[in-house]
């Protein structure tokens, strides 16, 4: 456990440190500090202009500072003199309760309070494309199933081992990647960890993806829907719930339906409750829409939910148990927040721990094929402007995420709805050119 920076950048070779947070938007902001200066910035911050990012502040606000968490610190694999660290965001010397880590730390503060300790994994999916970012990267890469195309990965084995060597490098237990569901996509998975762990990894893990495949000529996009007719890239998360000191799975009960003890139950119950508002942090963009109420892709399936519906292990629900004492939300796409997307779960969880919410009714269908035959079962927000809307409404998982961070995040996710609809497409003057 890192707690003198510089010692320890004098110690690892280290020149300089990335003090990084991430803003609203899930954007990754960053300043460069000699790892001299280091210490100064471990008790003060480094400075920024808040309005200069997806934050609702103004020109007029104070400075915001920029704290690192020295427990979380990472090396640069790929350029060992350069260190990364996640930082807390703070104003006139109290949090920024808007800023997304800081909603996470609380929402993980409330949870130890329950007695909870919640671990989650994520698989992030990607695609590799040219430089402009207007193709896939791989021109042989044109099966029409091409999951787990083994020809495929090994095309691409210099950015996906070297990223993986790293994970390795840094103790995340990486454990398998593949070629995902579209032509030029893939995913890669490391070990589950408590909420704030695992979305630092998973900041960092986008932000050393995009570094490797920039040095091999390649842009990596987690961006949901790239390409009509192709699957979309998700983000699932795997959720389990411990006790405090981390040896007891709380979700785990072998006599209960599918090894998910009532206190699973009851989180999940909150996951479904919530489940329309969640959509606002799990599908943040216009473009999210584009994969959860996608039709049926080159490959045959979406892979991507569209209904309120939880299951055992059957990938066509938005939640499904694929085994005891854990299960996983389907729902989040790669645009989700690494900060943000943990808080959501577990601001929803715990409302469902607290009220003993129940999930409703289980259904074993192929969602695909029969989900016509659902009766009851909300669908989920057609479009970005229906996924705030419920949020807005939904004042429990707005009060638990915090009244200053939900206030800044609809108004700027209001205004980015309002950007794009002003916005004169093609479509329109195919349609409509000739009324």
């Amino acid at each position: 456990m890192v707690k003198d920076l510089a010692k320890w950048a004098k110690d690892k070779g280290v020149k300089y440190f990335m003090i990084s947070y991430t803003d609203l938007f899930g954007g990754q902001r960053a300043k460069l500090v000699p790892a001299q200066a280091i210490n100064d910035m471990a008790v003060d911050g480094a400075g920024f202009a808040g309005f200069a990012t997806w934050l609702d502040l103004t020109p007029a606000h104070p400075d915001m500072m920029a704290v690192p968490d020295p427990e979380a610190v990472i090396q640069l694999p790929w350029r060992r003199e350069v260190a990364w660290v996640p930082a807390n965001c703070v104003m006139e010397e109290k949090p920024l309760a808007q800023a997304p880590r800081n909603v996470l730390r609380r929402l993980v503060d409330e949870a130890a309070k329950e007695g909870l300790r919640v671990k989650t994994g994520v698989e992030p999916e990607f695609f590799l494309l040219t430089p402009e970012g207007d193709q896939i990267s791989d021109p042989w890469d044109t099966a029409e199933k091409p999951c787990y195309d083994q020809q495929a990965v090994m095309r691409r084995y210099d950015v996906i081992a070297e990223v993986c060597d790293y994970m390795l490098e840094l103790g995340w237990e990486a454990y398998q990647n593949d070629h995902e569901d579209a032509i030029g996509q893939f995913e890669m998975n490391w070990k589950y960890d408590d909420v704030l762990a695992t979305a630092d990894k998973h900041s960092f893990f986008k932000f050393m993806l995009k570094s490797v495949a920039e040095k091999h000529g390649l842009r990596a996009t987690f961006m949901p829907k790239p390409f009509k007719g192709l699957t979309g890239s998700g983000c699932h998360a795997h959720i389990s719930v411990w006790s405090l000191d981390g040896k007891t799975n709380a979700f785990a009960d072998d006599s209960k339906e599918l090894g998910l003890s009532d206190q699973g139950r009851h989180f999940l119950g909150g996951i479904m409750k919530h489940a329309s508002a969640l959509a606002a942090i799990c599908n943040p963009t216009v473009n999210s829409y584009k994969r959860i109420n996608a039709p049926r892709t080159s490959s045959g399936a979406t892979w991507a939910p569209n209904t309120v519906t939880w299951t055992g292990n059957n990938r066509t629900h938005m939640v499904r148990v694929p085994g005891p004492g854990r299960f996983e939300l389907r729902l989040p796409d790669g645009a989700a927040n690494p900060y943000l997307m943990q808080a959501i779960i577990l601001a929803a969880g715990l409302d469902g721990v607290r009220t003993k919410a129940d999930p409703g009714r289980r259904y074993d269908i192929d969602m695909y094929q029969q989900g016509h035959t659902v009766k009851g079962a909300p669908k989920l927000p057609l479009n970005l402007l229906d996924a705030l809307r419920e949020y807005d409404k939904d004042k429990t998982l707005k009060a638990m995420m915090g009244e200053e961070f939900s206030s800044a995040y609809l108004k700027l996710k209001n205004q980015e709805w309002n950007s794009f609809v002003s916005h004169f497409s093609r479509w329109e003057h195919e349609n409509t050119l000739d009324v």
